[in-house]
């Protein structure tokens, strides 16, 4: 039943990810998501509806706009295979439920944001604030706890004190994400943390190797590597605390 329906959803959700891809080029920049039609970012043409086939059209064109052969960026066809493959894997996960819908809509605010933060080095409040809300409303609608506003403000304290103590680090934006982790993993949003911390450590000993003391001054978005914690943190961050707490006694 449950792989069934997985198959079901991936294709709609696929359609939701080219809507992400909307919403994380629009936002940040203050441009509203449902007037216009979707335009090429090079040569401002409009892009026809057989042009805007997620994936497909990618593999269509190779990568580049019809009208002008400017090349389109590998992170269109991420975001919409991103947004499909987690969609499927929350129905996978825990099939025809209120569940399965609320970590559907938390996986889809994850590709966006990661997506915007990529492209622009911002989270944009308009995005997460509104998810967190929406998240910590559900979560405590339908598991009665303070579980997830102790997760939500918890996480956001913590990454708020490491924001105050390396400004050059990590943005206020990461600590607004951290809320909106919380509020959806509760117990399990340290793991969520650690594993976005950990992973961010990969691009920086990359640019470390490669320039030395310059890298110090060097960014890199850490929005992306809060979200694949929180992504693990979903599917197996129970099980991955249960397994550590076990290990400590």
């Amino acid at each position: 039943m449950e792989l069934a329906l997985a198959a079901v959803v991936f294709a709609p959700a696929l359609a939701l990810g080219s809507f992400l891809n909307v919403v994380a080029a629009r936002v940040p920049q203050r441009r509203s998501v449902a007037a216009g039609r979707s335009a090429c970012m090079s040569c401002g043409e409009e892009i026809p509806w057989h042009d805007n086939v997620p994936v497909l059209s990618y593999v269509a064109l190779r990568g580049r706009c019809r009208a002008c052969g400017a090349r389109i960026g590998w992170l269109y066809p991420a975001v919409e295979l991103a947004a499909a493959g987690l969609v499927a894997g929350c129905a996978l996960a825990w099939g025809a439920s209120a569940r399965t819908l609320v970590a559907s809509f938390f996986c889809l605010v994850l590709v966006a944001l990661s997506a915007a933060d990529l492209r622009y080095r911002l989270v944009p409040n308009r995005i997460v604030l509104p998810a967190a809300a929406l998240v910590l409303a559900a979560q405590t609608a339908l598991h009665p706890s303070p579980e997830w506003v102790l997760g939500g403000f918890g996480a956001a304290a913590f990454l708020l004190a490491a924001a105050l103590a390396y400004p050059a680090g990590m943005g206020m934006g990461d600590v607004k994400l951290a809320l909106l982790l919380g509020a959806m993993l509760g117990r399990a949003v340290p793991v969520a943390l650690m594993l976005g911390m950990l992973s961010a450590l990969v691009p920086s000993a990359v640019l470390f190797a490669r320039h030395g003391r310059v890298a110090r001054k060097m960014t890199i978005p850490f929005a992306p590597f809060l979200c694949f914690g929180g992504v693990v943190g979903l599917f197996a961050g129970g099980a991955i605390l249960d397994w550590y707490l076990q290990l400590l006694r």
